[in-house]
């Protein structure tokens, strides 16, 4: 079941879709969208409708900026609030999830999960992070990793073989930046978007089986 969900009396306002498992697992995860897009865009929805069938609550939600630009990407000097709304809406689905707490997002979205992790590490359990946008297409020395180091919450990458924001042996040199134990799935083909060919009906679900799995690892023992 898919149904708004809004908490305007946080600040950051909170305004996205929850879906809920016919059969729960626990868990819940909080997914937001990339720097040109917003919470209902074609990757985000196919991708907690795939998280939601594996048994997770998903709350896809907007950042902060978006409510304030609908379009194009955050203004200079945005991210720190983005932060601050993810960081919110964790506390709010605390609140009304007991399981464990995840979060992620694709390229943008994803970037700052990674970075709010790193400065408070026990917000949440595990990162779901789909085309981690590792540097800007034809800047491969402006990395953004500075962070990872310092990551101790355990991350789950989802990356495109064709992905401009970072080759998959570039990923894997940053991966390794990275102290906590973290799982790299390859999709082959995929670009930025991550989005599945119509021959694939199975990459997103495939995607979230392989959270899943990372997360009993990782976690579960």
């Amino acid at each position: 079941m898919v149904t708004p969900f809004a908490d305007l009396n946080a600040d950051p306002a909170i305004r996205g879709f929850l879906h809920e498992p016919s059969a729960p697992n626990g868990g819940a995860i909080l997914l937001t969208h990339g720097a040109g897009a917003n919470c209902e865009s074609k990757l985000l929805v196919e991708m907690a409708t795939a998280l939601s069938a594996s048994g997770f609550t998903v709350l896809r939600l907007d950042l902060p900026f978006r409510a304030l630009r609908l379009h194009g990407p955050p203004r200079p000097g945005s991210a720190a609030r983005d932060r601050e709304g993810l960081r919110r809406a964790v506390c709010v689905m605390r609140e009304r999830i007991g399981g464990r707490i995840f979060l992620g997002g694709h390229s943008y979205g994803g970037r700052q999960a990674t970075i709010l992790a790193s400065e408070d590490p026990g917000l949440v359990d595990a990162l779901f992070l789909l085309s981690y946008p590792l540097h800007p297409p034809r800047k491969p020395t402006e990395l953004r990793t500075g962070h990872f180091p310092r990551l101790t919450t355990p991350p789950f990458f989802a990356h495109g073989t064709r992905d401009p924001f970072g080759s998959i042996a570039e990923m894997e040199l940053a991966l390794a930046l990275i102290p906590t134990p973290h799982e790299l799935l390859q999709v082959e083909g995929g670009g930025h978007e991550l989005l599945p060919r119509k021959a694939d009906t199975q990459l997103l679900p495939r995607v979230a089986n392989g959270f899943q799995e990372f997360v009993g690892k990782v976690i579960c023992g």
